[in-house]
């Protein structure tokens, strides 16, 4: 009776025993929107087509000068900073474009690697993008000038603190948008 007493508490505790297994990684499941665009309007010294998906709302940090707007996106919790300098008798096109490329570098300390590009736009503009790898606050950021009178500068941030590899899909949607922002953008005088 005790053998099979022992046997049946044995069978028990055996049978109990749980098999972990790890589970496959996994990935957010990020469903873009439709690509659509609108006018910005306003009296602003520029003017381009934004994303309907977007909210253009006023800069209202301490620091914001006339014309600074953000570009707002909902459904990824996004926002693109555009600051806009008028280049004058006080300021030269030289200060502006150190002054980007000093605000980008200080994106080294946390980016794996950062990769600059000239595009020829189809409107004849010209600008200088940076596309920032590794876990970096503004994993995009632009500036574009005519060199005589206008500056415009663009940053991308995400207001959370999720991965960059796992915003990936949400990266590229927006910088498609800033690209055709870029190829849409006029300068008015």
């Amino acid at each position: 009776m005790k053998n099979h007493l022992f046997l049946i508490v044995f069978l028990i505790l055996w049978s109990c025993e749980t098999h972990y297994l790890p589970k496959p990684k996994g990935y957010n499941h990020i469903v873009l929107p439709s690509v659509s665009y609108t006018q910005l309007m306003g009296t602003r010294p520029y003017t381009f087509e934004y994303s309907t998906h977007a909210k253009i709302l006023k800069d209202t940090s301490w620091i914001a000068e006339p014309n600074w707007i953000h570009i707002y996106y909902p459904y990824f919790d996004a926002n693109v900073q555009l600051t806009y300098k008028p280049i004058n008798s006080d300021s030269s096109v030289q200060d502006y474009l150190n002054d980007s490329f000093r605000l980008t570098g200080k994106h080294q300390v946390k980016a794996t690697a950062i990769d600059e590009k000239i595009l020829f736009l189809k409107n004849g503009n010209i600008a200088s993008i940076s596309e920032l790898s590794g876990e970096v606050p503004s994993p995009f950021q632009f500036h574009i000038t005519d060199s005589v009178t206008h500056f415009l500068r663009g940053a991308l941030y995400f207001n959370m603190s999720t991965k960059n590899d796992s915003l990936a899909p949400s990266i590229e949607f927006i910088k498609s948008d800033l690209v055709h922002l870029l190829n849409t953008l006029e300068w008015n005088e």
